[in-house]
């Protein structure tokens, strides 16, 4: 506890360093996120172009914390900036699609009742494995999004209508990948296992995926658009296999649903987790954070309740900043990241949806054509989903509670005695950590 405090009480005297103004709050009438200035020798980046975050970095010379910190703030400001036709900021800066609203299994009366006020049908998700749906609504002409929500919320107090909010990475790689060996014949681990992913595309050409056996799901529900640097890199963690790089479990099958495509909005995360739950994928890894929403809290819980674990990244906007999503909903395994001396990444989030810790930097993935080091709570999220995944063969609440259960008294436990904010449970994983000086 004391060194996570010590990191933290750091990490703002170097923000504080950079830009004093760090904080400015955004002009108008809807308040803006912490945001941090572009780092020197750093790029700007957006949800796609995530793994080349610093093109100075090096395993000899990895990211460093500020590198994080305010990197999600960053995704959102870009984009925003891009396309202020197609984003726009809810009451509390989060980035939404403008004028959409997500609902939660509406009844055909509350539709009929939207319809007559002016709201427009945008899409319907049929999530056929947990036998509901999301709408996406349309807000009425002249009318701010914020108001209309309020509108269909007064229509129905029970029902979870929400903004159409849009999800992020949590972490980055550098971009100074070390060249791939050949992929290697798989090695006879985790045979007939499932483990699911949500999160940009997966390039199953590197050499690192090129045996495994990946099921791809792009946003339309057909196919998946190229991969990205950062669904990729997951990817190598859960089912990875090249040379002396191995993910975790390198004969599961990846069952890898792209939500990038256009925007990783609410529904679209939620037709995701549709499909896995449908093709009975038990675990799933989500290395997305963004704000709460009432929609998709619904969702998860619908897919948690019938036994099927989600593994979430908790984020890096800092160890005081507020929860993020979908970490913190109740059920969730929320993880952490840690470096290799075992002390909490300083820009990862604290609180109690931390369950487990894991290697959160300096860690190989896939980059490139080759390997790269990352760090991030996205990269520690995978490792935990991986040790869940070769436990539970299939969807069941008791099961689902067992395996966490006997993965927690197995963890080493750091920080304060027994459960706490910083660590969770504990650290697992550790020997999962391939480092990346080791595949040079």
């Amino acid at each position: 506890m004391t060194n996570s405090i010590l990191h933290a009480a750091l990490l703002v005297a170097a923000v504080a360093a950079t830009s004093p103004a760090a904080y400015a709050q955004l002009g108008g009438a809807l308040p803006r996120l912490p945001s941090l200035p572009s780092l020197p020798g750093s790029v700007t980046t957006t949800t796609t172009d995530t793994g080349r975050l610093l093109r100075q970095a090096t395993p000899e010379s990895p990211l460093a914390p500020l590198d994080l910190l305010g990197l999600r703030q960053r995704n959102i400001d870009e984009l925003w900036r891009r396309d202020r036709n197609r984003y726009e900021r809810d009451p509390a800066g989060e980035l939404v699609l403008r004028a959409e609203l997500t609902l939660y299994a509406p009844d055909a009366a509350l539709l009929a009742s939207a319809r007559t006020l002016g709201y427009t049908l945008l899409r319907e998700r049929v999530l056929d494995g947990l036998e509901t749906r999301v709408v996406v609504l349309r807000a009425p002409a002249g009318q701010t999004t914020a108001s209309a929500l309020a509108q269909l919320r007064a229509l129905d107090p029970s029902l979870a209508a929400d903004f159409n909010h849009v999800y992020t990475p949590s972490g980055a790689t550098d971009a100074g990948a070390t060249p791939s060996p050949a992929p290697a014949a798989p090695a006879d681990l985790a045979p007939g296992l499932r483990v699911g992913l949500i999160d940009a595309g997966v390039d199953t050409r590197h050499p690192a995926l090129r045996a495994a056996d990946v099921r791809r799901r792009g946003c339309t529900g057909t196919t998946s658009t190229p991969g990205s640097p950062h669904g990729t890199a997951v990817a190598s963690l859960l089912v990875g296999q090249a040379g002396a790089f191995h993910g975790v479990l390198p004969r599961a099958t990846l069952f890898a649903a792209d939500v990038s495509c256009g925007d990783a909005a609410v529904d679209a995360i939620a037709d995701a987790l549709g499909w896995l739950v449908r093709a009975q994928v038990p675990v799933i890894n989500v290395s997305m954070v963004g704000p709460a929403n009432r929609t998709l809290e619904q969702v998860v819980r619908a897919v948690t309740a019938r036994g099927h674990v989600i593994v979430a990244a908790v984020g890096n906007d800092g160890p005081a900043a507020p929860p993020l999503y979908p970490a913190a909903y109740p059920g969730v395994v929320g993880v952490t990241g840690v470096d290799p001396r075992r002390r909490v990444l300083p820009e990862a989030l604290q609180g109690p949806q931390v369950m487990f810790a894991a290697p959160g930097s300096a860690l190989a993935v896939a980059s490139g054509e080759g390997f790269a080091a990352a760090r991030g709570t996205s990269f520690a999220a995978p490792l935990v989903a991986g040790l869940l995944a070769a436990r539970l063969h299939g969807a069941d609440p008791a099961a689902a509670a067992r395996v966490v259960a006997d993965l927690a008294r197995e963890a080493i436990d750091l920080g304060a005695p027994g459960r706490d904010p910083v660590y969770g449970e504990g650290l697992v994983g550790e020997r999962e950590r391939i480092d990346p000086l080791a595949l040079r």
